[in-house]
């Protein structure tokens, strides 16, 4: 018999985002950061280049110990580029996770040492040093990562407490979401306070009587009533799927060969829904229900529980506890997308 995944709404509301799910906030972004370093101790799985020859030979010239690059026949050493991502309001001594890629010919960098490397951000300061073991990826030894693999030294100044007002920029140009941002600011602080300069550009200005911190808290939790699609991500050849927590699926039937997905409104509402005692959000197969209230069951050791309008995460969560491969998972949130029922944008890794 099929297995079977249903999923019911929990009310008939379209739940929606908030402010912080569709705009940034101007001046408070990453920045990126790279260097140029030297891996040592691979076991034979370096590179011949006269360039990673010549940086070895420099770093021992700092040493005080004069060899020519001629002289240098080691293929356990590597040069690499490193990069990291400076996130807002870093502070000296924060960690950073590290990406690190061979430009040389080096067949593997899995497990060698990363020497003291400067990061440097578009203005030519340094910003981090890293230092690290390398952990190559699992299909690409010629390029890994290093878990806390920089420190942060220099500070990008930024001193929001003092700001009068912030600028939000929507990730998606939309005069109706613009200015439906501006209407919900104004309404919440009850005075004209947000500006609409354009389709993607609102301007705040900040109440004498509330603190910059909190006041962007407030900002950001503000509810709209509307959907701008967030993005799921899919690599067929590493087979990996990334969603966020909150993308929701819309009402949709799918019938495959061994199982069969069903996605509708509940005809219930807030009240009727917690008073019955049939609160069936999930079944699974024939002998598992798992309730839109607090319940959870433990299925095979996986546990499967949705209290809202269900998303991709709950679907990827249920096809797992069905023991479905990640390549039918995939296939099926492809068709959920031509169906359109994901409320996100799909994008396919090449």
């Amino acid at each position: 018999m099929k297995n079977i995944i249903l999923f019911l709404f929990l009310c008939l509301n379209l739940f929606g985002q908030t402010i912080k799910d569709i705009s940034n906030i101007v001046g408070i972004r990453e920045n990126q950061l790279i260097g140029q370093g030297l891996v040592v101790g691979l076991a034979g799985t370096g590179d011949k280049s006269q360039f990673t020859m010549q940086s070895l030979q420099n770093l021992l010239r700092n040493s005080y110990i004069k060899i020519p690059a001629s002289a240098i026949k080691s293929k356990n050493i590597a040069t690499v580029m490193v990069t990291a991502t400076l996130p807002p309001f870093a502070r000296q001594g924060d960690k950073l996770k590290l990406n690190v890629s061979s430009i040389g010919d080096a067949k593997s960098i899995d497990g060698g040492q990363l020497l003291l490397t400067q990061l440097k951000g578009v203005d030519g300061k340094v910003y981090a040093l890293a230092q690290g073991r390398i952990i190559a990826n699992d299909k690409v030894k010629t390029s890994g990562y290093i878990y806390d693999g920089a420190i942060v030294e220099n500070e990008i100044p930024f001193d929001l407490k003092d700001e009068k007002y912030i600028t939000l920029s929507l990730l998606k140009q939309d005069a109706k979401v613009a200015a439906m941002c501006e209407e919900k600011i104004n309404k919440k602080f009850g005075k004209r306070i947000a500006v609409a300069y354009d389709t993607r550009t609102i301007e705040v200005t900040k109440p004498e009587d509330i603190s910059m911190i909190r006041f962007i808290s407030e900002i950001q939790s503000i509810q709209l009533d509307t959907m701008m699609k967030h993005k799921v991500i899919i690599d067929p050849i590493k087979e990996v799927i990334v969603a966020g927590a909150n993308i929701t699926i819309n009402p949709v039937t799918i019938s495959r060969k061994n199982f069969t997905i069903r996605i509708k409104k509940s005809d219930l509402d807030d009240k009727a829904w917690a008073d019955t005692t049939k609160n069936v959000g999930m079944d699974i197969g024939d002998n598992v229900v798992i309730g839109q209230q607090p319940t959870v069951v433990n299925l095979d050791n996986a546990l499967v529980n949705t209290k809202q309008q269900p998303t991709v995460s709950d679907l990827m969560r249920a096809m797992k506890v069905m023991k479905l491969d990640i390549t039918q998972i995939i296939e099926t949130i492809k068709m959920l997308d031509k169906l359109g029922a994901i409320n996100a944008d799909v994008e396919i890794v090449r």
